[in-house]
């Protein structure tokens, strides 16, 4: 489970109705007991792929995300040299002490998410962007050219 950042009870925030939509459709695809559970899951996996993402697709991602979640992207400085997508998934797990299968499907279900936002043409630049491996995080196939 995932316990790198929370915020307290008695300092919630109303949300945009965008980002309550989209807490749901994470709840629902990664089976989460409570709302607060898919919320923690959104804002770490965001922070993570804000670690890994730069240029136009970082911007153009941000603007399609409700606006708490594009905070919780851009708040992040990008890192110097990307993950790959099984190394990100293992770099998540470290900093929130998270097991490699729950983080992985925390991943998973978050970024179903940021794909329903973003559309296919942006993922598909976000991918050609990222190193190998994040494909299967969307929910994509990992196409490889033959040498």
């Amino acid at each position: 489970m995932m316990t790198d950042v929370r915020v307290p009870a008695g300092n919630q925030q109303s949300y945009s109705t965008a980002y309550e939509q989209m807490l749901e459709k994470v709840r629902y695809e990664g089976a989460y007991p409570t709302r607060e559970r898919a919320e923690e899951a959104v804002r770490l996996v965001l922070a993570g792929l804000g670690r890994q993402l730069t240029g136009d697709e970082r911007v153009d991602l941000a603007a399609r995300l409700p606006l708490e979640a594009a905070r919780a992207l851009t708040l992040q400085i990008p890192a110097l040299h990307p993950l790959t997508g099984w190394a990100f998934v293992k770099d998540l797990a470290t900093r929130t002490g998270g097991s490699l299968a729950t983080t992985r499907w925390d991943t998973g279900s978050v970024f179903s998410a940021v794909a329903a936002h973003a559309g296919p043409d942006l993922i598909t630049r976000i991918l050609d962007r990222l190193p190998a491996g994040y494909a299967l995080l969307f929910g994509r196939a990992e196409l490889t050219q033959a040498a």
